[in-house]
C-alpha cells in the first residue's frame, strides 16, 4: 500500500468518524468526501459598510496574475503594494516600501516567498490565501480542525469561550471557536508570531498584538464556502481591515502533497530558504 493510500484511509477514518451531525445548528462543514478551494491568491471585497478592505497594488502599478497575463497576452506583473494607503503604521509602510524598491530595481528574488510557496506555514489568516489545493475540516465537540491538502497543516480551533490567560505566540497562534446562526464558525484567534508571517501576499506585517476574528458560513446548498474576516492590530494598523475569501466544494478526498521534495533555489535566485529541522523528532 502506498502512503498516498494510507493518508487517504487514515484521513477518510478521521472524517467520518468526526463529521458534525448536520442539524441541532451546527453547520456540515467538512466530510470525507468533499473539501474547500480557491483559485485566487488574494483577498476579496468585504461586504459593503465593512470599512478598510484588503490592502492593494499602488494603481500606478497594476497587477495581473499568470493567468490574467496568459488570458490578456500581456503577460503577469508583481505585486507593488500601494504604502500611501493610510491605514498603515509609518514602520509597516516602511518596511513594504523596501520590497518595492527592490523590486523597481528588478530584484525579483523576493516575489516568489509567500509563506506556503516556501514550505513555512501561512499564519493567520494568510494560511487561507493558499490556491489550487483544497482544505477540510473535521469538526468534533471540543476541537475543530482545518487540515490543509498543502504539506497538511494542521490548524487546531478549541470550542471554547475563553483564551488562555498565557498565550505563546505561535504561526497559528491560539484559536478559540463557537458557532452562531445554524450556518456559521466564528473563530477567534491572538498569539500570533511575526517571523515570515504576513496577512496577505503583498507582505502585508504585523505585530504579536494581531487579533483575527473569522466568519465562515456555508451556504443554504453546501455548495459554497465564505469567510469574513476582521484584522485588527494596533501598533501595525490605523483601524481595522476587513477582508474576505469564498470556497467552491470539490467533491475528492485529500490527497498527498509535499511542499519540500524538489524545491530548492536551484536558479541562485536568493529565495528565502525552507524551514529545516535541526533535529528529528523522534
Amino acid at each position: 500500500m502506498n502512503k498516498l493510500s494510507v493518508l487517504g484511509g487514515l484521513v477518510a477514518a478521521l472524517l467520518l468518524s468526526a463529521a458534525a451531525p448536520a442539524n441541532h445548528g451546527i453547520p456540515n462543514l467538512g466530510s470525507a468526501e468533499f473539501g474547500w478551494q480557491h483559485n485566487v491568491e488574494d483577498w476579496e471585497e468585504p461586504p459593503a459598510g465593512s470599512g478598510h478592505g484588503p490592502i492593494k497594488n499602488d494603481p500606478a502599478y497594476p497587477y495581473r496574475s499568470n493567468a490574467q497575463g496568459n488570458a490578456s497576452g500581456e503577460g503577469a506583473t508583481v505585486r507593488i503594494v500601494d504604502t500611501k494607503d493610510p491605514i498603515l503604521k509609518p514602520w509597516a509602510a516602511a518596511q513594504m516600501q523596501k520590497t518595492n524598491e527592490e523590486l523597481f530595481k528588478g530584484r525579483e528574488t523576493l516575489v516568489p516567498f509567500t509563506a506556503q510557496s516556501r514550505c513555512f506555514p501561512g499564519g493567520v489568516p494568510g494560511q487561507l490565501l493558499w490556491p489550487f489545493e483544497p482544505f477540510y475540516v473535521v469538526q468534533t465537540p471540543k476541537i475543530v480542525y482545518m487540515l490543509w491538502q498543502r504539506d497538511h497543516w494542521v490548524r487546531r480551533v478549541h470550542m471554547t469561550d475563553k483564551h488562555s490567560e498565557h498565550v505563546k505566540p505561535s504561526w497559528f497562534g491560539e484559536s478559540i471557536g463557537w458557532y452562531e446562526n445554524g450556518d456559521t464558525l466564528v473563530v477567534d484567534t491572538i498569539g500570533l508570531q511575526t517571523n515570515m508571517s504576513f496577512i496577505d501576499n503583498f507582505r502585508t506585517p504585523h505585530s504579536e498584538k494581531l487579533h483575527v476574528v473569522e466568519r465562515y458560513t456555508v451556504s443554504p446548498d453546501g455548495k459554497d464556502l465564505s469567510a469574513v474576516v476582521t484584522v485588527n492590530d494596533p501598533d501595525t494598523f490605523n483601524g481595522p481591515i476587513t477582508l474576505s475569501k469564498k470556497w467552491f466544494r470539490v467533491d475528492r478526498p485529500m490527497e498527498e502533497s509535499v511542499c519540500g521534495e524538489n524545491n530548492f533555489d536551484f536558479f541562485d535566485q536568493g529565495l528565502v530558504p525552507m524551514p529545516e529541522a535541526k533535529a528529528p523528532d523522534f
